[in-house]
């Protein structure tokens, strides 16, 4: 009797190669049909997109693609599957807590645990070696389905109510899927690793208080942050730059420098001292002469305007709990959130035509955002802040010209600060937006051929647009790898329609234009709190608040020193003096902490010779040098 031949699968693999497997073969079996390598490393798959658990069935032809922990849909697994780890850890160690969620953020995962006694910093440690424990054990982890009733049955017998409540409140599905290794098992939709032997790379962080669902009516849990990576390498790497990111902390450092201070009275306000508002305004300085250089026209716009405006331009649907509300004579005004409406009021003033475009309007503009109180975060997150805000008024054909020179402007600046490494983001249209097909179709594509003009390398988040049109977001890599996201060219056809914009074409036929909002800076107070960080306070000369402070050894050079700083403020720099009755060697000590660049040191010698001992803030001692030589070698660039 002839034998019949199993039906085969086209599994179709990341750069297009086909292989036949049998069906039906789990994922864990095409890898290792690959390689063994490939076996060991995989921890899941992605079958058409959708990621599942690597012991998933395939009985179809398809597109796979293997995930390991080098990839990032990995990395989340891995750290979703460690917090799955620490639940396990906790439950063994302190049988009567509850697990309530345990969901993957930013570089790790936390878990809430009700848990009355607290968990202290020991306990910590002992969780964190009990799932090194578990994790050398490498149970296998297995995916189950029960119905929504026996589930609910199934958690409350174990004690633990607020799973049963979870499961409870989820709408629709009949089933719910549950995931079990060694004597823990968790409710979860996965997927996760195969087994805790993957699990090798990670490090609890601290203890913290969340309230069940974030209502500060119900229990306070203890909540147990943790951060997971694929290895041990980024795992070192990463809590290297937690200890460097520690000893930047902009707010430390703009205490210790003496540049701003906040305090409860004005939450999420700035009070910038005098060293700090020589910084900001040497940084809004710059920014005005580049701006000018490229021919933008600076404008100023009211703080305070009527709700109606604001109304009109859509930001009172979209921004309208975060906008502050203010009362007068019966009628209701907002502090601007942002500055777009207020430009296109200028731009109405007059009827534009299209020799006229494009238009560019800058400003520093003063804006105020109702932030949460608990998302505030010393510079990077504030109630009131001023934008390097622009706005370009172009036609349809200018905007990849103009996206292009905007690109070669943010590189200048960047480079400048001293960010070299930028990364490009395209975000498309979203579901719902306005405008036709067709206008998204050539915004889209003018974006990304202006990205491409420049030999750019970026990527595209599909229907990360906003509603009114397509955007660039331009990230920046700090001195220890963090990325902060900065400037941004978005594409707007909505506002200059909504606000009654127009200008007359070559037919004499009035249009709407095309309005571009850029930023490159982002807010001037974050900026500075991502250079404070990215220097580690030890800022470039060019923009340092004081560039060199200057120090006599005795009274005698006091009246030489006042003279130098005379002649270095006469040609615009910015110095300081110390005159005081102290060893030279506690005032340079002390100016070194302030990050000061340059140090000069007058004693009888420097005096005779009408010159300056030039000392750098690490210490290095540059020698005797004229004034002259000083300023044209250290302080002219």
């Amino acid at each position: 009797m002839q034998m019949m031949r199993p039906a085969m699968l086209n599994i179709t693999l990341p750069g297009g190669a086909v292989r036949e497997f049998p069906a039906p073969v789990t994922i864990a079996q095409v890898a290792e049909g690959i390689g063994p390598g490939l076996a060991r490393a995989a921890i899941a798959g992605s079958i058409d997109g959708r990621v599942v658990d690597l012991d998933t069935e395939i009985d179809r032809d398809c597109e796979l693609s293997v995930i390991t922990a080098r990839d990032e849909a990995g990395l989340e697994i891995i750290r979703h599957s460690t917090a799955h780890l620490l639940a396990q850890a906790v439950k063994q160690l302190f049988p009567e807590a509850q697990v309530t969620i345990g969901p993957v953020v930013e570089n790790g995962f936390y878990y809430d645990f009700s848990y009355s006694p607290g968990f202290s910093e020991t306990d910590l440690e002992a969780i964190e070696s009990r799932m090194h424990e578990l994790a050398k054990e490498n149970l296998q982890v297995t995916r189950s389905v029960m119905n929504r009733e026996e589930a609910v049955r199934f958690f409350c017998d174990q004690g633990e109510q607020y799973k049963a409540e979870i499961i409870e409140s989820i709408a629709g599905d009949e089933t719910v899927s549950l995931y079990t290794q060694g004597d823990f098992t968790d409710l979860c939709r996965g997927p996760h690793v195969p087994s805790t032997g993957h699990l090798r790379a990670f490090r609890l962080m601290k203890i913290a208080g969340a309230y069940w669902r974030g209502d500060s009516g119900n229990e306070m849990l203890q909540r147990i942050y943790g951060t997971a990576w694929g290895d041990a390498r980024q795992l070192r790497q990463h809590l290297h730059q937690l200890e460097e990111a520690e000893k930047r902390d902009h707010r430390k450092l703009g205490k210790q420098l003496n540049l701003f201070h906040m305090q409860e009275e004005a939450p999420g306000m700035v009070f910038w001292h005098p060293r700090g508002w020589v910084l900001y305004q040497a940084l809004q300085q710059y920014m005005r002469a580049e701006q000018k250089a490229r021919n933008y026209l600076e404008v100023n716009t009211p703080e305070v305007v009527d709700y109606s405006l604001w109304e009109r331009s859509g930001h009172a649907d979209k921004f309208g709990d975060d906008m502050f509300g203010v009362e007068s004579e019966g009628r209701r005004f907002a502090l601007k959130p942002m500055n777009c409406p207020g430009h296109v009021q200028i731009y109405n003033q007059g009827l534009k035509s299209y020799r006229d475009l494009p238009l560019r309007f800058s400003e520093f503009g003063s804006c105020h955002r109702n932030e949460l109180s608990g998302a505030l975060h010393g510079l990077m997150r504030v109630r009131a802040f001023v934008q390097d805000d622009g706005h370009i008024f172009c036609t349809e054909g200018q905007i990849q010209d103009e996206v292009a020179d905007f690109i070669d402007f943010l590189h200048h600046v960047y480079d400048r600060f001293g960010f070299q490494d930028v990364i490009y983001r395209l975000s498309t249209r979203p579901e719902s937006r306005v405008g036709s097909d067709e206008v998204w179709d050539k915004a889209e594509a003018a974006l990304a051929e202006a990205l491409d003009s420049k030999g750019l390398v970026w990527k595209e988040l599909p229907g990360e647009g906003a509603f009114y049109g397509p955007k660039i977001e331009f990230s920046l890599r700090d001195s220890i790898g963090r990325v902060w996201q900065c400037g941004t060219m978005q594409v707007d056809f909505s506002m200059p329609e909504r606000l009654d914009a127009r200008y007359v074409d070559e037919s004499g036929v009035r249009r709407t234009p095309v309005m571009l909002h850029r930023t490159l800076l982002g807010t001037f107070e974050r900026f500075i709190g991502i250079l404070i960080e990215h220097w580690e306070g030890k800022l470039p000369v060019w923009i340092a608040p004081v560039q060199a402070m200057i120090m006599n050894i005795t009274d005698k050079q006091s009246e030489y020193v006042q003279k130098v700083a005379g002649i270095l403020r006469g040609q615009g720099f910015r110095v300081e003096t110390d005159l005081r009755n102290e060893k030279i060697g506690f005032k340079i000590r002390e100016h070194t902490l302030q990050r000061i660049p340059y140090l000069l040191v007058a004693g009888e010698r420097e005096v005779d010779q009408e010159s300056v001992s030039v000392r750098s803030q690490d210490g290095k001692d540059m020698g005797n040098l004229s004034i002259d030589e000083f300023v044209s070698r250290h302080l002219s660039g």
